[in-house]
């Protein structure tokens, strides 16, 4: 696979799906990498079931989808020939630990050390991302916008 190879995060695969949103075009834009593949791009279980969450969600999204849509989206997605799921490294919890105790947050924060920690025990620096917030406290990771 020509390119590089970084992580994208899950607000990118909802904002392709939503035309309305002001980061729809740049999201298409990033996933067409993906389709011609131009970048090897990796996601997790936790993204698939974050999305699957999110655009099932009336009170995440104005226009929710039914389950046979996302499950459909999903498999889209896991189709594109430059998207790789990663596993769960073997040592999560204590890579959650680790993280946690280097960067102490607090509650629904800890999705975001348990993603952190799947990227890193599989050898991943870059993660694409709109919540650039949430992820410039690793100091590990390169955080990228589309």
């Amino acid at each position: 696979m020509a390119g590089e190879r970084a992580f994208v995060d899950t607000n990118i695969f909802i904002y392709a799906v939503y035309a309305d949103n002001e980061h729809h075009v740049a999201s298409r834009k990033l996933l067409e990498r993906a389709e011609k593949g131009e970048m090897e791009f990796c996601i997790a279980v936790q993204s698939l079931t974050e999305y699957y969450s999110v655009v099932t969600n009336l009170r995440r999204v104005s226009n929710p989808r039914s389950p046979q849509e996302a499950l459909s989206d999903i498999q889209i997605i896991l189709n594109l020939p430059g998207i790789t799921v990663i596993p769960q490294p073997t040592d999560l919890l204590s890579r959650i630990i680790t993280l946690i105790e280097k960067n102490p947050v607090l509650g629904a924060d800890i999705f975001d050390v348990q993603l952190v920690a799947t990227l890193l025990g599989n050898n991943i620096k870059k993660i694409y991302t709109y919540n650039i917030i949430d992820f410039q406290r690793f100091s590990e990771l390169e955080v990228l916008l589309p």
